[in-house]
C-alpha cells in the first residue's frame, strides 16, 4: 500500500505538468485572432492606383482635348474673319495705326495701298497751291499710280477702306485703288482720319467710282482712337 501511494502521487503530478505545458503552447487558444486581410487591401490600393493614373491619363487628354479645342476655335475665329479686309493709304502714318487697330479688332487682313511716288513733306504742304497734293486734289481726273502689289478680293465680303482726308476729300490715289477693282458682293466700309475735316462726300464719291459693291457711311477717327471705341463702332454696323 506504502508503494502504491508514491506511484499514483507520481501519476497525478506528470498529469499535472503535462496539462500545463498544453495549455502553454502558442496558436493553440480558441479566441478568435485578429487579421489583416491583405487581398482586401491590394484590392483597395488596386483601383486606388488605376484612379490615379487614369486621372492623370484624363487630365492629359483633357489637355489635348482643351487645346484641340482652343486651335480649333482660333481656326473657326481665323475662317470667320479670313473674309474681312482692311486696305488702308497712309501718308504720315496716322491712318495706318488706326488701320491696324480695326485689323486687331475684325481679325482681318491688312493692306496698304503705297505711292509708286511716295508723297515727301514738300508733297504734303498744304499751305503750297503748288505742292503736288494740291494740284492733285484740284483735278479730279488725276490717278496716282498704285506702287503696292495688285491685289486680289476673291474670298473677302467686307473691306475697310481707309486714308486720310486732304482738302475735304479722300486723296487720289483712292480713286485709282476704287476703280481697279470690282467689289461685287463685297461690303465696303470707308474711316478716315483728319485733325477736323469730316468723312465729307468722300465715301459717295468712290462709290460712284466704283460702280460695284455696298458701300455704308464713313467716319471718321483721331489717330488715337482706341481698339474699343472701334469695336463699339464696328458693332454698331452690323
Amino acid at each position: 500500500m506504502k508503494r502504491i501511494i508514491p506511484i499514483l502521487m507520481t501519476v497525478l503530478m506528470f498529469a499535472m505538468l503535462t496539462a500545463c505545458g498544453s495549455n502553454s503552447q502558442p496558436g493553440t487558444s480558441s479566441a478568435p485572432a485578429e487579421t489583416t486581410d491583405l487581398t482586401a487591401d491590394a484590392a483597395s490600393e488596386e483601383p486606388e492606383t488605376m484612379t490615379e493614373g487614369t486621372t492623370e491619363e484624363t487630365a492629359e487628354d483633357s489637355s489635348l482635348s482643351s487645346e484641340e479645342a482652343s486651335t480649333a476655335v482660333t481656326e473657326a475665329e481665323t475662317a470667320a474673319h479670313s473674309d474681312v479686309l482692311v486696305a488702308f493709304f497712309s501718308a504720315t502714318g496716322t491712318t495706318k495705326g488706326v488701320a491696324e487697330r480695326i485689323a486687331s479688332v475684325t481679325g482681318g487682313n491688312l493692306y496698304e495701298i503705297l505711292a509708286a511716288e511716295p508723297y515727301s513733306s514738300d508733297d504734303l504742304n498744304y499751305n503750297d497751291q503748288s505742292s503736288r497734293t494740291t494740284k492733285e486734289q484740284n483735278d479730279k481726273s488725276v490717278r496716282p499710280e498704285i506702287g503696292s502689289g495688285d491685289l486680289s478680293l476673291e474670298g473677302f465680303t467686307t473691306v475697310y477702306l481707309g486714308f486720310p482726308i486732304w482738302w475735304g476729300e479722300e486723296p487720289r490715289i483712292l480713286d485709282t485703288f476704287v476703280e481697279k477693282y470690282n467689289f461685287e458682293g463685297i461690303t465696303v466700309i470707308p474711316f478716315c482720319t483728319s485733325g477736323s475735316s469730316g468723312i465729307g462726300r468722300s465715301g459717295s464719291n468712290m462709290e460712284a467710282l466704283a460702280g460695284t459693291g455696298t458701300w455704308l457711311e464713313g467716319k471718321r477717327f483721331d489717330g488715337d482712337v482706341t481698339e474699343e471705341e472701334l469695336q463699339s463702332w464696328i458693332e454698331g454696323l452690323k
